[in-house]
This record gives C-alpha cells, structure tokens and sequence, in this order.
C-alpha cells in the first residue's frame, strides 16, 4: 500500500523544495574558472548533450581513469542537469550513486531522485520508487516530492490523500507540501479549497513568499482586489520581502480592474526586483507595459535584455514581436521578427505564426501568402496553428478550394486533431451560401478521415450525403469523389 508507515521524521534531512533545485551557475562558473581549461567530470557530463548517450558510461571511465567521484560533485553536476532540463542524464548520475556502496545517501537524494523518475518514466512509476524505499528514507523530503509529482499530474484525490497521511506523521512543518496544494487547486480551480488550505498552513507553520504569491494569483483569477491587497499589507507585516512575481500579479489585476495609477505603481516596484537572475520576469514586463499601452516602455525594456544577454530565445522574440504587434507598431514587430530569422536557428514556427496572424487579422491576405512562401523558403515547417490561419484567412475571402485544402493539411499535421467547432461551422456556413455542394462533401470525407462527426446546421443536400455516407467505409465514402 502506497500510503503505508512513512517512518519517523528525519530530524536532519534538508526538505525537498523547489529551492533545491535552484542554482545558479556559479558553481559550474567555478569550476571552470579554478580548471585553468583542465579536464574535469563535470564538463564531460554536461557535454553529452544527446539523450542517447549515458552519463554512468561517462562516470565510469572517469574513475578507470584513475580520478576521484565524491558525492558533492555529482549531487552539483544534478542540479546543473536539472536546471538545464537535462532530466534523464540527471537520473543516470543518480541511479549511479544509488548503486555505490561507498556513496551514503539521504533522504533529499532520494526525493531528487523521485522527482526525476516522475518526470523521465512517469508517475507510477515513481510512486512504486517510493514504495521500495527504505522506512527510514520515507520521511518529508520524498513525501514532498512525491506529492509535488501528484500536483504536476493533476492527481486532486492522490494528492490529499497523502496530505493526511503526512499531517498523521508529522511532516507538515514547512510551508512548502502546502505550496504545492495551493498550486494544484488554482491550477484545477478549485479556489473555494485555498482558504481553508491557508487556515491549515498558517496553524502549523509560516507561509513564505511562494505562499503569498499563489494567496495572490488565486484572488487575481477571481479579480478579488480586496482580498489581494490584504494578502499583500500581511506580506509586509510578516517582514517577507515580496519579489517581482508579487508585484507582476497585482500589476495584471489591477490592469483588469482598469485602475492604471495603482499598476503603474506596482510595474515600477517589478522592474526595480528585476535582474539577469530572474530573466523570465523581463518578458513579463514587456506584457504588462503592452497591457498598459506604453510602447515607448516597451521598446525601453527589449533594448535593455538585448544589452544585458548574449542571445535571445524564441519565447522572448514572440513576446516582443506579439508586444509590438498589439501596439500597432507593426513595422518594428517585422524588423524584429527580421532580426530573429536571421540568427535563430530553431526554425520554430510559433515566431512567424504572430506575424502571419496579423495580416490575417489586417484582411491582408496576399501579405499572408507572400509570408508563408518566404517561411517554406526558409525551411520553416508549418505547424497546425500555420494552417488554421491560412484556412482562416482563405475563409474571410471565400475561396473554399483553398480553405479545404489548408484544413486538411491543418487536421494531418497533428497526431490527434481537436475539433475546432467554430471554424468547421463558419467552413459549412460559407459552402451553404455559396451552394457549394461538392466542396460540403469533401470537408464531410475530411471530417470523417479524421474520426469526427460534427453538429452543425447543415442544408438537406448535405444532410442526405451524411445519411447515405454513415453507413459506408471511408474507402468507399472517399471513391464516390474519384
């Protein structure tokens, strides 16, 4: 049983949180720095780059080699991987130490441990970690984790389930198994359960910055300013200092709630707590200052990041590009998206996507075109979202050859199509006022191809093709059209 005897409390055991695997690079930095360029096991693990290749094989021979493996350089060498999101090299590094007779874990390396198998192979799977943990290693650092592996997969019931058996042993001293709760219910919304979860956390512990943020987040999703600024005034009285995910949640309510004055207030206060460290929070500035119409602000922050890094990735240019777009500055969003073209080698398709959005919204659909042939040029694939656009845009003009053409290639390039209800009726609507019969029957096959039935108003010729066509093989649906 999963939720058996979790064994006493480790008294020294460093909870698993989100802190631990935060690092900076400093470590690596460091190393570098004081190898003068040498070899050392560090740089040949994060080296390996491709998932194919094994980071036990690597430790391996470091050590035939001769060289020395201690655990506080493969538990840093982890925490590299995992900020770099280089999970299942990370797990190898520690299934390696697992298997050392000479290397003592404790329970945070296993609840790191956890974490990575929930992530690589899955939640069963980690759950059935945690079974075949040793009593004494089933403590608040791997319930932590294990419980943090239930909120990213949604499990409500699993979730509180465990709760109540960590409340039983005593494991609740920290803020941090309550995060997670709060994090799970705003992301179900189920925010009638975060005051009562607040209740409890404050009986046995403090809430910290993490916890007031999320207390934050679930009064903005409910524009509860009231509430939102008592949670803050406790904030500050608690003598936590708010960081700029506080100020960016109550910039975004407050830009809900059109009071402009008190968002350009709290926006400063963001900026002032934002840094190199925190670069995500730059392109939550650019978004506020879209919500807020300041172009000039805007335009301010993107010269400022591409001072202060080396190279910008493909969510910042869509967030500028998308910026400037909104604000009407559409000749800077293409210079932009110019810029990004010519140095980005992702070839990501959500980049372009925004511009050709825009024409297509601007009824310029010419443009359109030009752009998606300049896209195919540059060896830029189209994604679903392309497609839908084109069939979008195609739609706006009526030329239906091209809009069943686009929705087809649109449903193929995906691997399970979900139905958009208001494009398949908008596509029969125009077909039946133009008395297109045939181009009703070939996005019939379409649909049909595609496992979907969809219910829409259609006119009595369609009809009697559907009706003579649901009792037919797709083969045969399709040949009566050759």
């Amino acid at each position: 049983m999963l939720l058996r005897s979790l064994g006493a409390t480790l008294a020294a055991a460093r909870v698993f949180s989100t802190k631990a695997a935060k690092v900076t690079t400093l470590g690596l930095a460091t190393e570098k720095k004081g190898a003068g360029g040498r070899d050392t096991l560090g740089r040949r693990l994060l080296s390996l780059v491709y998932a194919k290749r094994s980071a036990a094989i690597t430790i391996r021979k470091w050590k035939e080699e001769g060289h020395t493996v201690r655990k506080y350089e493969l538990n840093r060498i982890v925490r590299e991987l995992r900020k770099l999101k280089r999970y299942k090299h990370a797990l190898e590094v520690c299934e390696w130490m697992e298997l050392q007779y000479d290397i003592k874990l404790v329970s945070g390396d296993y609840a790191v441990h956890l974490d990575l198998i929930s992530k690589i192979r899955g939640l069963s799977s980690a759950e059935n970690f945690f079974e075949n943990l040793p009593d004494k290693m089933r403590g608040p650092d791997t319930c932590s984790a294990l419980l943090h592996s239930y909120v990213q997969n949604k499990k409500s019931a699993e979730a509180e389930a465990l709760m109540e058996k960590m409340s039983e042993c005593g494991f609740l001293k920290c803020p941090l198994p309550y995060n997670h709760m709060l994090n799970l219910y705003i992301s179900n919304g189920q925010l009638d359960k975060v005051p009562q979860m607040l209740q409890e956390l404050k009986k046995n512990t403090s809430p910290d910055v993490v916890t007031y943020n999320l207390w934050l987040a679930a009064c903005a999703s409910q524009n509860d300013k009231e509430t939102a600024e008592k949670a803050f005034l406790e904030l500050k009285k608690a003598k936590i200092d708010p960081d700029w995910i506080s100020y960016s949640t109550l910039t975004s309510l407050y830009i809900k709630m059109e009071l402009p004055e008190k968002a350009a207030t709290t926006l400063k206060e963001m900026e002032k707590r934002t840094c190199r460290k925190n670069r995500v929070a730059y392109s939550s500035l650019l978004s506020l200052y879209t919500n807020m119409g300041y172009k000039d602000e805007v335009l301010r922050i993107w010269k400022k990041m591409m001072s202060l890094f080396a190279k910008m990735n493909d969510a910042e240019y869509t967030c500028v590009i998308s910026s400037l777009v909104k604000l009407g500055e559409f000749e800077k969003a293409e210079n932009i998206y110019d810029e990004w073209e010519s140095v980005s080698g992702t070839g990501d398709p959500r980049v372009p996507n925004i511009l050709l959005a825009a024409y297509i919204n601007r009824n310029q659909l010419e443009m359109a075109e030009s752009f998606y042939n300049r896209l195919v040029t540059k060896g830029i694939k189209p994604c679903y979202t392309t497609w839908e656009l084109l069939t979008w845009g195609y739609l706006k003009k009526g030329q239906m050859e091209k809009v069943l053409e686009c929705f087809k290639k649109a449903i193929g390039s995906v691997r399970k199509w979900v139905p958009d209800h208001r494009l398949i009726t908008a596509a029969y609507n125009k077909l039946e006022e133009q008395g297109d019969i045939d181009g009703a029957e070939h996005l019939l096959v379409t649909l049909r191809n595609a496992g979907h039935k969809d219910n829409v108003q259609m006119d009595a010729d369609t009809q009697k093709l559907l009706k003579i066509t649901s009792e037919m093989p797709v083969s045969e649906v399709s040949s009566i059209f050759s």
